[in-house]
């Protein structure tokens, strides 16, 4: 099985949907393969241009979309008609659909109006299909797994657009925003456009510093405006493999103290917790500063993967504040896999230890074989531990 493939998002300018388009290109997405997947639309009346020239020290690909005929403002019906007779796959299809479906719900929702009655203007205009389907195109092409991105930086001001002049971020990328983590700049210029916004909203797993991974590619998309503070308008992509290390990695721990929760709601809170892909999770009781009883609770994640996982402590729980930090943590090397035991097949771990190799039984098989079996989970303990670590067959 292939690593998966991660593609980390420096919006260190911010992001728009012609800056993601030309970043898939820098990063390899043939050129050919775009203009031949957009064909599929069966869109008339607009040109591409792409090139690739310096913005600032730094080459990077950047993207024109040329209109050559008069476009009509769409509907959110009108897109999802467009969409579903275009010859793509199911999976781009879906994609796009979704990246437009985000941008139809903050259109509704600040502009007070149903998602069906939104119309798009310039998000429906012709250069914003070409990025949203070049985007799921090239996301497609690369075979991209998983998509992490930096906080992202927003300027002030205002824009003029189809609705009149508008304050800065504009009001659907605000709606499109929440929950992502920003960072305010002395910039009067738009830095995240709604388009970059539903981009992030619809691909990103999650948001934070580089994650743990061997980097393969980097990338470059280059913006159509020059920034007053002299950042090059670049968004920066790095592709690469998730690192997987057996006995040494960083971990990001999650802590909080809980006085006033209920610590019955303890295993939905893990549960939902492990399902974020969280390693391991911790509930210790603790004398609070008042003198009641209390909780720590502490959540180990790989670096990258938290923010879903503090998604779910501040929904899940009284808490309203969180401590992050990194660390490194140190694991013996272990397979999982089965035993033959003289009362049945159980789940095993083999765990090299400095002395030698040891198996450790998973509770939950031996909870099933005692159950099914009659024995007492002592007995199916003591028969793993009869067994030699020779006899152990990996999964």
């Amino acid at each position: 099985m292939s690593e998966p493939r991660i593609l980390y998002l420096d919006c260190f300018a911010g992001i728009s949907g012609d800056m993601f388009l030309a970043l898939l290109l820098d990063l390899g997405f043939p050129e050919l393969e775009l203009r031949e997947g957009l064909a599929g639309l069966d869109l008339p009346g607009w040109e591409l241009s792409v090139d690739r020239q310096a913005a600032g020290v730094i080459a990077a690909t950047g993207i024109t979309v040329v209109v050559t005929t008069p476009q009509p403002h769409r509907s959110w019906s009108e897109i999802q008609a467009l969409l579903a007779v275009a010859r793509l796959s199911a999976t781009i299809r879906k994609r796009a659909l979704a990246i437009f479906a985000a941008l139809a719900k903050a259109e509704a929702k600040v502009h007070g109006c149903p998602v069906e009655a939104v119309h798009f203007h310039e998000v429906g205009a012709v250069d914003s299909l070409i990025d949203i389907v070049g985007a799921a195109l090239g996301m497609e092409y690369l075979a991209i797994d998983r998509v992490i991105s930096s906080p992202l930086p927003l300027g002030r001001g205002t824009v003029d657009c189809a609705h009149g002049r508008l304050p800065l971020p504009a009001p659907a990328t605000c709606e499109l925003l929440k929950g992502i983590p920003v960072y305010g700049v002395e910039l009067d210029q738009e830095l995240v456009t709604p388009t970059g916004a539903a981009l992030l909203k619809t691909l990103v797993a999650d948001f934070g510093p580089f994650p743990a991974m061997t980097v393969e590619e980097v990338g470059y998309g280059r913006g159509t405006h020059i920034l007053a503070d002299g950042r090059p308008n670049l968004l920066r992509g790095v592709i690469g493999t998730t690192r997987q290390v057996s006995e040494a990695e960083e971990v990001e721990v999650i802590s909080c103290n809980l006085d006033d929760w209920a610590p019955e709601t303890f295993p939905w809170l893990c549960e939902r917790l492990l399902a974020t892909g969280a390693l391991d999770v911790l509930l210790i009781p603790a004398q609070m500063k008042k003198g009641r009883p209390g909780f720590l609770l502490q959540v180990l994640c790989r670096p990258g993967q938290g923010w879903e996982a503090r998604r779910v402590i501040l929904s899940e729980t009284t808490a309203i504040g969180l401590r992050c930090h990194r660390e490194e943590r140190w694991t013996l090397p272990r397979r999982l896999g089965t035993l033959a035991t003289e009362l049945g097949q159980v789940k095993v771990k083999l765990v090299e230890t400095p002395t030698g190799k040891v198996l450790y039984p998973e509770y939950e098989d031996c909870r099933r074989l005692a159950a099914a079996s009659g024995q007492t989970l002592k007995e199916i303990y003591t028969a793993v531990q009869r067994c030699r670590p020779e006899e152990f067959q990996e999964e």
